[in-house]
Formats: C-alpha cells, sequence, structure tokens
C-alpha cells in the first residue's frame, strides 16, 4: 500500500486563479456587450471584442470570459446569417428565432455566472480564437 494520505486532490480543467470582484463586472459586461451591440448596430460580436482588446493584458479571467463570449457571438452572429439565408425555403423561420432567443439567453446566464467568478463555457459554440 503506497497511498499517500495528504496527496493533492485531482486538478480539474478549470483554472486556479480566483477573479476580483472588478473583474467579475468585467466578465459580466463581456457577455452583455454582445447583446448591447446587437441592440445598437447588429454586430453583436464587436462588445466582446473590445473588452478583450482593452482587457486581455490586465487580467486573464476577464480575457478567457471576453474570448468566449466573442466566439459565442461569432458563433451566433454565424448561425444568423445561416438561418436569413434558407428563409426562402422556410427553414429560416423557424430558425431564426431559436437562434435569436438561445443568444439572448445563454448571454443571460452566462453573464450571471462570470458574475460570481465561474470561468464559464458556452454550449453549441466553434472556437475560433483559443
Amino acid at each position: 500500500m503506497s497511498t499517500e494520505i495528504n496527496s493533492p486532490p485531482p486538478t480539474s480543467g478549470q483554472p486556479q486563479y480566483v477573479p476580483t470582484p472588478e473583474e467579475r463586472s468585467w466578465g459580466l459586461l463581456a457577455h452583455l456587450s454582445g447583446l448591447i451591440a446587437a441592440l445598437l448596430g447588429g454586430l453583436s460580436f464587436l462588445g466582446p471584442l473590445l473588452v478583450w482588446l482593452i482587457k486581455k493584458d490586465q487580467s486573464p479571467f476577464v480575457a478567457d470570459q471576453a474570448k468566449e463570449a466573442l466566439n459565442f457571438q461569432i458563433s451566433v452572429t454565424i448561425a444568423l446569417l445561416i438561418s436569413a439565408v434558407t428563409i426562402f425555403v422556410c427553414v429560416g423561420l423557424i430558425l431564426l428565432p431559436v437562434v435569436f432567443i438561445a443568444s439572448v439567453v445563454f448571454s443571460i446566464i452566462a453573464a450571471m455566472e462570470a458574475n460570481k467568478g465561474v470561468y464559464y463555457r458556452y454550449p453549441y459554440t466553434v472556437r475560433f480564437i483559443s
């Protein structure tokens, strides 16, 4: 029996960095900025892109969450474009509202989790930027 009593617990894939309250607020903003940018001009990826460019060297948590939000918003933009093109064959009539509602719901969930300091990962997202 060579089992150690005080062996460290196995590490999960999550980073061990604990964000400060200010960093959590920036993480929340990174996720919600996609919705805000979509309402202001339709280019939802610009909000997370700006947060990432401003804060990427200052905070690993904000950089991670802004990249995650950016990847999600790029994926949503592509899905919305595909839905708009397929509207002529009636598939887009179903896809367009589903993609829009999922975008809003997942962005709000991500913002709430980032505000708790959780390294949130969106489902159904292509990771263009790693």
